[in-house]
């Protein structure tokens, strides 16, 4: 939730994926699937100024599932069938006059132009009830695309919060406890996209969220997290009006129990859709529209000592290091978003930020649970044992180029380098799904 941009799409929607900041999470959900428009209804009316596949600013859902080792699964009938993926996400105001048309009609669009199949989806108001369900934040929009291209026969539960939610860290805790609670009776993964500054919240709050995250584990639920869009730095404090960029990482991903993800930037072959190269996703300040820079978010904890599973791995000290993992979230190479803007036009345009990288592996989490037959819940130290191991060049992309330094004028703020294996900016790297999701599966077998 960094920025509370809402479904006005047609006076930015070519800095949709900037504002993909928010805070996020996805799990396994179910019903109320949705129609197909017609075949061809939308295509025409998208024009070339606003579709980044035409000016080569994106990649299609099929070029990213190529790239990442996620077609072969759907070839053999891996496709997240029988599993839920609980979005929770920050509910939408009201809109002025010209309305804004509803997640349904940009999820059916979608679907249209990729030949995707429908979508189940299941809209849960219940801590947000004065919300307009249907209406949907740019973050919302992303992340059930996201997942639903990566796991297309998955059902999709999206559980909306209050945007008082952000109103201070007791407020947060307090809301996000209570969507976790919801998520985790309905399904075997949770992600979240988007971190709050670790000093931030006082020791009782980060014990309640770490309750939570107790319970997730218990209950054999994958808890995903994006690792943030500030770099090395964290993101403002929840109802803070000042700011002074602080060298630190976020919660919830800095936590033990959650499997935190980076941002790379991503190239691939635009003919045949298969895997070239990644470096760190790192945009430089653009004034005046990007005042600052936007990275992937990495470090070491200050809460947290170095949990188990990270024992015995290059470069991490004595306290939790994040990320674990990584995905393409450079706003230059994301995959292609449709959006309705709600007057019969659907804008074309790059998903973007580490929080379209959770909702990446939330999809990949729920492939492993259909293939195992079963949650295979914690996976963190699963996915270090794999990038130890003989496996993991296979398994992982590993990314060796890049930093996540970032600018906030005047002020530079030197983060940590890419390196071979683990690093604080993209963790063991992205995915090469054909192989690490049968792994994955494997866990406990």
């Amino acid at each position: 939730m960094e920025l509370h941009a809402t479904r006005n799409y047609r006076r930015w929607p070519s800095l949709l994926a900037l504002v993909c900041s928010g805070l996020v999470f996805a799990a396994c959900g179910d019903n109320a699937s949705v129609a197909s428009l017609p075949a061809g209804q939308h295509a025409g009316a998208v024009a070339a100024a606003t579709n980044c596949l035409t000016v080569g600013s994106c990649y299609s859902p099929q070029q990213v599932r190529t790239a990442y080792g996620v077609q072969p699964l759907l070839n053999q009938g891996i496709d997240g069938r029988g599993e839920t993926v609980n979005l929770i996400e920050l509910a939408a105001p009201p809109m002025a006059p010209p309305k804004s048309t509803g997640i349904s009609e940009d999820i059916v669009g979608f679907d249209s132009l990729n030949d995707l199949p429908p979508v189940s989806i299941q809209i849960v108001n219940t801590l947000a009830p004065s919300a307009p369900s249907e209406l949907a934040n740019v973050e919302e929009v992303e992340d059930v695309e996201v997942v639903h291209d990566i796991a297309p026969a998955a059902s999709i539960r999206v559980i909306l919060i209050p945007t008082t939610a952000e109103a201070d860290p007791q407020s947060l805790i307090d809301i996000l406890s209570s969507a976790f609670r919801l998520g985790l009776s309905h399904g075997a993964v949770i992600s979240i996209s988007g971190s709050f500054g670790e000093h931030c919240f006082t020791s009782n709050e980060v014990d309640q969220l770490q309750s939570t995250l107790l319970a997730a584990q218990a209950d054999h639920v994958t808890v995903v997290s994006s690792s943030g869009d500030f770099g090395a730095v964290s993101k403002p404090c929840p109802g803070s009006r000042a700011f002074s960029p602080t060298k630190e990482v976020g919660l919830p991903d800095s936590d033990p129990l959650v499997l935190g993800v980076g941002g790379t930037n991503l190239t691939v072959d635009r003919n045949s859709g298969d895997y070239v190269k990644e470096t760190v996703w790192n945009n430089p300040p653009k004034p005046p529209l990007l005042p600052h820079s936007l990275a992937s978010g990495g470090g070491f904890s200050h809460l947290f000592p170095r949990p188990g599973y990270q024992d015995g791995v290059e470069g991490i000290g004595s306290t939790r290091g994040v990320p674990d993992v990584a995905a393409d979230a450079s706003p230059t190479t994301g995959m292609a978003l449709v959006i309705s803007d709600g007057v019969g036009k659907y804008y074309i345009t790059p998903a973007g930020g580490t929080s379209a990288g959770a909702p990446l592996w939330a999809g990949l989490i729920a492939l492993a649970d259909q293939d195992a037959g079963r949650a295979v819940g914690f996976v963190n130290a699963e996915i270090y044992s794999i990038g130890q191991g003989a496996s993991y060049g296979k398994a992982f992309h590993d990314i060796t180029q890049g930093n996540n330094s970032v600018v906030f004028p005047p002020k530079t703020i030197d983060g940590y380098q890419a390196s071979r294996g683990w690093d604080p900016v993209t963790g063991w790297g992205t995915p090469n799904a054909q192989v690490l999701v049968p792994l994955l599966a494997q866990k406990g077998t």
